[in-house]
């Protein structure tokens, strides 16, 4: 049968996905819920898609953030150090036009259902304004994103003032007057509560395990960068290293009236923002424990200290969900996720995750590589190896760190080792540039 490839989703590694499989000039087309490319990067004030905010910035440098094949200096060469979301997005849109993608893409399509048949191929079912399509494909490539359906955490009791998740949240001017409770210790959670504090009567920030905060920039270089020119020191040392400069530069948290790190650097995500620790030593920003319970607005910490809060924000992360697929098929909500190279199934040879991985660093890197080894497997360039069961079970039982057991760290990867590892299974030219013209596509 003719291969005919459907890609979910139009974000930054739909597009990349989309990109190389027409690169191969293979049948491929893309769906995306959206009106353009972009993801979670397109801002919006309606509670949508997006869960980027009014002044989100990414947390990686945009060297560390790019698309080989595309980099910020082909797009703009005056992008900041941390690109805006608007930057990005615009970068993303120029990716797409750049490469000619837009054709190829069904906007406002929504993937409902995927099942495969007898003969293996997946039957797919999208929505486009209320009208229903079944189409079949030889191969599916999963692009859904991974930070959009909202994780919410339980307390005793029943809080009664106004509860939201950070995806709902949009900027800081709602909540001015208020008394707000942020609860996180990532990154969405202390950008929310840097963020409130300008204009709330008080913001607090609750924390159930201590995190390391690590500023943007060291010695005037992003700190990512400082990690890049270490990479080449085994994982452990690295980390110890990288642990002892945070500490010289930055203090313990108690300094900061924070709850203290108790786990060795990598085994739960750091944090990177430059404003926490500032705002808390001018008493913007309270910093709290635990939640204990609720009752009524008022909240009881696990330390017997009761506050009563207008609003609480929940930034306590995402499940991994792919509402297309049939639980008995697919479901990584809430255990491993063994996957070769995160992408490829034990089972289905058909299909594809790309960008299902959460680096320390940027993800679109690492999907860029992960797209062109699926598109050359397609095309017939490149053979995955025959153990695929052993290894996406290696994949679960090797990772490159030992984090907590939590849904949130099911699928870390240290950006380097995971980038090293991709790159062994393509050639040294990878890298392609220039644009397919719709002819050359045709005579493939």
């Amino acid at each position: 049968m003719h291969r005919k490839i459907a890609v979910i989703g139009a974000g930054p590694s739909g597009i990349t996905a989309l990109k190389n499989l027409l690169d191969q000039g293979l049948d491929a087309v893309a769906f995306d819920r959206n009106h353009d490319v972009g993801g979670n990067w397109i801002y919006t004030e309606k509670e949508s898609h997006s869960s980027v905010f009014e002044t989100t910035h990414i947390i990686s440098s945009k060297t560390l953030s790019q698309y080989e094949d595309f980099t910020f200096d082909d797009f703009d060469p005056s992008i900041s150090d941390y690109p805006s979301h608007d930057e990005l997005r615009r970068y993303f849109q120029a990716y797409a036009r750049h490469f000619n993608l837009y054709p190829y893409i069904h906007f406002g399509t929504m993937v409902l259902d995927c099942q495969r048949n007898s003969e293996g191929n997946w039957v797919i079912t999208t929505e486009k304004e209320g009208i229903q399509s079944t189409t079949i494909f030889t191969d599916l490539v999963v692009c859904n994103g991974h930070h959009w359906n909202p994780r919410w955490p339980s307390y005793p009791g029943t809080f009664s003032g106004e509860m939201l998740h950070s995806h709902n949240f949009k900027k800081a001017e709602p909540f001015r007057g208020k008394k707000v409770l942020v609860i996180g210790g990532g990154n969405s959670a202390c950008d929310v509560a840097v963020e409130t504090s300008r204009v709330s009567e008080i913001t607090a920030i609750s924390w159930r395990r201590g995190y390391r905060i690590i500023p943007k920039f060291f010695f005037g270089l992003p700190s990512d960068k400082i990690g890049e020119r270490s990479k080449w020191v085994p994982l452990p040392i690295r980390n110890f290293l990288f642990d002892l400069l945070l500490k010289i530069m930055v203090g313990d948290n108690n300094l900061y009236g924070l709850r203290k790190v108790t786990n060795k650097f990598g085994e739960t995500h750091p944090t990177i923002n430059d404003e926490l620790l500032y705002k808390i030593r001018h008493g913007k920003v309270k910093p709290r424990l635990d939640i204990k319970s609720f009752d009524g607005k008022k909240v009881v910490f696990e330390d017997g200290l009761e506050e009563e809060y207008d609003t609480i924000i929940a930034c306590t992360g995402y499940f991994l969900s792919h509402p297309f697929f049939g639980k008995e098929l697919i479901d990584y909500s809430s255990g491993p996720v063994p996957l070769y190279l995160k992408m490829f199934h034990p089972e289905f040879v058909n299909l594809y995750f790309i960008g299902m991985f959460q680096p320390l660093g940027c993800i679109w890197p690492g999907a860029e590589l992960q797209a062109k080894i699926m598109a050359s497997e397609i095309a017939g360039k490149w053979t995955r190896p025959k153990n695929i069961r052993e290894l996406c079970e290696r994949e679960v039982t090797h990772p490159h760190y030992r984090q907590v057991d939590t849904p949130r760290h099911t699928i870390t990867v240290d950006f380097h080792l995971f980038k090293k590892a991709l790159k062994k299974h393509l050639p040294k030219n990878y890298t392609s540039k220039q644009p397919i013209t719709k002819k050359e596509l045709e005579t493939a």
